[in-house]
């Protein structure tokens, strides 16, 4: 049986060289949203490393985007510039680069972890975090602005201005965050949107903002190159989002134009019971892969090269995110290859290792 872990997949007019895609994952080191050496050598690493595509981290679209003051951002022609020496290496590894475009809504305004990951008001490095609904995460964050319509306008001109961006700073894929609690997430599920207006109460309405930012962002990046979304397919709390509403969102998502959901779950309020157990998001890309007839990627707790190919065998999925595994081991595919008795391609710098 011819494994599926290292077959290319194209989308649109890109193809990656096998299906083990880097998740993003915020490494809370850039300085005024401007990555730097640490992200270069980070995602650098993970190219040289076999990956068929490396996503960069949650990247925020305005300042007020950020989950905390040490994430990147898109918002001005400094962050480009940095990010285009990034991507540059990443081509040059045979390895596509992408990126995710988000805000972090109500879960924003937090000091970096390695500083005490504590909430930052307005007047020590913060600013007024904003919502569908002024409702918190918890005890332990700012009670959200109520966003208006007006400003629901300027956030989807945001990720618009964004797009162009990451096109300029050289990425070939752009993901939409609409998961794990953030400020789209938040406009779809019910728990966190209780507006009244045009943007709440039914599905067809705590749809509205994403399905706008979604065409915004596909409209604005290339006709030949993808857009992926990232969603939580599940709050994991009852009255919540959950499967059954992420499968009609997501074949919205496909009339848009949208190339592939990558499927995750949770976030959205502090007292979700998670499952947490090897492969416990799996059944979610299986689902939407089966009912929407659109390319899935399944991510959480896959750490074992057979565990990932039997997902890919079994159609549960067509692409496999890696996080903290490849976080352990950046040349996890160049090992699993080996493992797998499959041909990759090394670094030429590393041949001898070989």
């Amino acid at each position: 049986m011819t494994n599926k872990l290292f077959s290319p997949i194209t989308l649109r007019e890109v193809t990656f060289r096998n299906r083990i895609f880097v998740s993003p994952m915020c490494m809370y080191s850039a300085v005024d949203g401007v990555p730097n050496d640490w992200h270069m050598v980070h995602l650098g690493s993970r190219a040289s490393g076999g990956a068929g595509l490396v996503v960069a981290e949650a990247t925020a679209v305005c300042p007020e985007g950020r989950i905390s003051t040490g994430d990147t951002g898109l918002w001005n022609d400094q962050q480009v510039d940095a990010f285009q020496k990034i991507t540059s290496f990443i081509n040059g590894q045979g390895c596509v680069p992408g990126i995710q475009l988000a805000h972090a809504g109500r879960k924003a305004s937090f000091a970096p972890p390695r500083d005490g990951g504590h909430l930052l008001h307005p007047g020590e490095g913060g600013w007024q975090v904003v919502a569908p609904s002024a409702i918190a995460y918890s005890n332990d964050y700012a009670i959200p602005h109520e966003l208006s319509v007006p400003e629901i306008d300027g956030l989807v001109q945001q990720f618009t201005e964004a797009t162009h961006r990451a096109l300029k700073a050289g990425f070939r894929v752009v993901e939409i965050h609409m998961a794990h609690g953030y400020l789209m997430h938040e406009f779809l599920s019910p728990l966190t949107n209780q507006r009244e207006d045009e943007y709440g109460g039914s599905l067809e309405a705590r749809m509205k903002f994403p399905l706008r930012v979604a065409s915004a962002v596909r409209e604005a990046f290339p006709e030949n190159l993808p857009v992926f979304v990232r969603i939580s397919a599940t709050d994991w709390a009852e009255g919540g989002w959950d499967l059954k509403q992420s499968i009609v969102f997501c074949s919205a998502l496909k009339e848009i134009g949208i190339d592939l959901i990558d499927c995750s779950s949770g976030g959205q309020v502090h007292y979700a019971k998670v499952p947490l157990g090897p492969g416990y998001q799996v059944p979610f890309a299986k689902a939407i892969r089966h009912d929407v007839g659109i390319p899935t990627g399944a991510v959480g707790l896959i750490t074992k090269a057979l565990q990932a190919e039997e997902i890919l065998q079994n159609e549960e999925a067509d692409v496999i995110f890696l996080g903290r595994e490849i976080l352990r081991d950046p040349y996890w595919p160049l090992h699993t290859a080996k493992d797998m008795d499959t041909e990759i391609q090394w670094p030429v710098q590393y041949l001898r290792a070989k």
